[in-house]
């Protein structure tokens, strides 16, 4: 890590929200044409407070995400488009993840495999690149293979994972033979963080086998939520934190895979924190324990029983890019 610079919570203000727009029909199989709809309203939703910033991958997809914007009622005139191509569209793992410093923010390039299961990574692996040269950022290259639904952060050096994720050796192996002292050090090498707090296992139906944003996210510096199971509350217990519970909503199937519909995939923007709902007797209760926890944004639904199709929902989706000192 260069120093002076930090990962930020996700909390913090943004200059902008970055999304890829969705082209692979192979991660929403017979939904493609609804889901654009969706990534319609979450741009409407995150507007109010800042930028969009939309990974394309040509012209004419372009054009096709600028027709359903309009057509939703975007201004388009606080949108940006980069014409970046990725393999798909989960722009919390592969997009560029920002750190920021005293006068100017940075891009942190880290090694991306599509989470050590999928084939086609070679465009999302350039995507933080090509974005830090498109912003004329700063870029640091992290040999280290991490995605950004792996980890979760507060503004005092505290940092939450999985070991089912970061350390397992047998499936999903994202850095082999690094082991749990090697990973800590990655960590704060590159993340500037300090503490670090092992979670066991992801929650169920995770694709990523073991994405701490599915399960447990920090609310404020002190307060985290957590969907799941005594073993992770054990974990948590002594850390100094408070730990609110979050209900699940009924398990969602697709071709017999369970699907990982969690309310912990909720989104932070400056406007609104935007929560995935499932049309579940629970969506009520996920609002409004989040609205008593985030009371100076508002809590808004969106509606996501088509998106985790895609083995994702809203956080995994989108990346924040932290306001630079330097405007």
């Amino acid at each position: 890590m260069p120093e002076g610079f930090r990962f930020p919570p996700e909390w913090e203000p943004h200059e902008a929200t970055w999304i890829g727009w969705p082209h692979n029909r192979t991660d929403w199989p017979g939904k493609i044409e609804p889901i654009h709809w969706v990534y319609g309203e979450i741009v409407r939703k995150l507007l109010p407070g800042e930028r969009v910033r939309i990974l394309v991958n040509h012209a004419a997809h372009e054009a096709r995400a600028r027709r359903v914007l309009h057509l939703v009622g975007v201004d388009l005139v606080r949108v940006d488009f980069f014409r970046i191509p990725t393999n798909r569209g989960w722009t919390r793992d592969s997009g560029p993840i920002f750190l920021k410093g005293a006068k100017e923010t940075a891009i942190i390039a880290f090694q991306f495999n599509a989470w050590a299961k999928y084939p086609d990574w070679k465009k999302d692996r350039q995507v933080p690149r090509r974005a830090a040269k498109a912003l004329r950022k700063k870029l640091f290259e992290a040999d280290f293979v991490l995605e950004g639904g792996a980890i979760d952060v507060n503004s005092q050096g505290t940092l939450l994972t999985t070991e089912e994720c970061l350390l397992d050796d047998k499936v999903q192996v994202r850095n082999p033979g690094l082991g749990r002292a090697g990973t800590e050090r990655a960590l704060r090498e590159h993340l500037g963080v300090k503490r670090i707090i092992w979670l066991g296992k992801g929650i169920a139906g995770d694709d990523t086998h073991g994405h701490v944003d599915d399960l447990c996210r920090f609310v404020n510096d002190k307060t985290v939520v957590l969907c799941g199971d005594d073993e992770n509350r054990e974990r948590l217990h002594g850390t100094g934190l408070d730990v609110v519970p979050l209900p699940m909503p009924a398990p969602l199937h697709f071709r017999g895979q369970r699907l990982p519909a969690s309310y912990a995939n909720f989104y932070i923007a400056n406007a609104a924190v935007i929560v995935p709902t499932f049309n579940d007797p629970n969506d009520r209760v996920a609002l409004g324990t989040l609205a008593e926890l985030f009371r100076d944004r508002p809590v808004v639904g969106i509606h996501a029983v088509d998106l985790v199709w895609g083995l994702g929902t809203l956080h995994c989706l989108t990346q924040q890019q932290p306001v630079s000192d330097r405007r």
